[in-house]
């Protein structure tokens, strides 16, 4: 397995994928899974040429499970390590929910020459929690609930999160894969409870405002408006408004964890982006 040490310390594990003279596409994961989420991606653009690349978050997948550093300067600070690392040039960088947040707040700061194009699909920009700034925001009880059953029991916690709303797999008539909830579970508990733990403070109280404002590069915003996780209207819309060169495009009726259960849709889309 590859690994990449921050100054921390911290092992970084990375997948890295195709001709090394492509152009390099780097996914960035949702919380609490890995680089495994983007498998339906990876593979796609992996045929079409592309060299891509995908890294577990620290205290996530396969990285050290760390206890310290669980917040968005220092997720951004391993991006850029590993770009460095791997000497990443004209990339584009892909964020599914918190991984766009992390993608924003890692562009905002990266390198001239190091991003070629953003995307954020189901990105928890710009801000999730509810305050006086944001109104229609959720409320913090939202994310002390998701603490509270972490530490109660993470195990079953992590089968009810993709058995209910990431996948919209509560919703009549919706056609459940209990392998794809099962890999959610797998993924989920590769990490660290701690880790975990921060990342919900990291996900949902971070402002993302200043980074969407300074993100000069084309950025596609990818959303489903039956986002159970996300909600829409706080999110995809703002951001784009944001943005300096932003796209929105909603998908009516698609959940979250839309890359997982309509790579067919998103896919295509993603290509036309890159290609655009």
């Amino acid at each position: 397995m590859s690994f990449v040490k921050v100054s921390d310390g911290t092992e970084i594990y990375y997948k890295d994928w195709g001709p090394k003279d492509a152009q390099p596409i780097v996914f960035h994961h949702g919380w609490p899974l890995s680089a495994d989420d983007w498998d339906a991606q990876m593979m796609y653009f992996l045929d079409k040429g592309y060299r891509v690349i995908a890294h577990d978050r620290r205290g996530h997948g396969r990285s050290t499970q760390t206890w310290t550093g669980n917040e968005m300067d220092t997720y951004a600070a391993d991006v850029a390590a590993l770009t460095d690392a791997l000497d990443l040039r004209n990339a584009i960088h892909i964020g599914h929910s918190t991984g766009g947040g992390e993608v924003a707040h890692y562009a905002a700061r990266a390198k001239p020459g190091r991003v070629a194009k953003v995307v954020l699909i189901g990105a928890v920009p710009p801000i999730m929690v509810k305050s006086d700034k944001n109104p229609a925001g959720l409320p913090i009880e939202v994310f002390d609930s998701f603490r509270a059953a972490l530490v109660a029991n993470r195990a079953q916690f992590f089968l009810d999160v993709p058995a209910g709303p990431f996948y919209g797999y509560n919703r009549p008539g919706a056609k459940v894969s209990q392998g794809v909830i099962e890999n959610w579970w797998r993924q989920g508990m590769a990490g660290g409870a701690k880790a975990h733990y921060d990342c919900i403070k990291a996900f949902s109280e971070t402002d993302f405002t200043e980074d969407l404002k300074a993100i000069t590069v084309p950025t596609l915003v990818m959303h489903g408006d039956d986002d159970q996780i996300v909600p829409y209207a706080d999110s995809a819309p703002l951001s784009v408004k944001l943005l300096k060169n932003g796209t929105l495009k909603t998908y009516a009726g698609l959940p979250h964890g839309l890359c997982t259960t309509h790579p067919e849709i998103v896919n295509p889309d993603l290509l036309a982006f890159i290609k655009g």
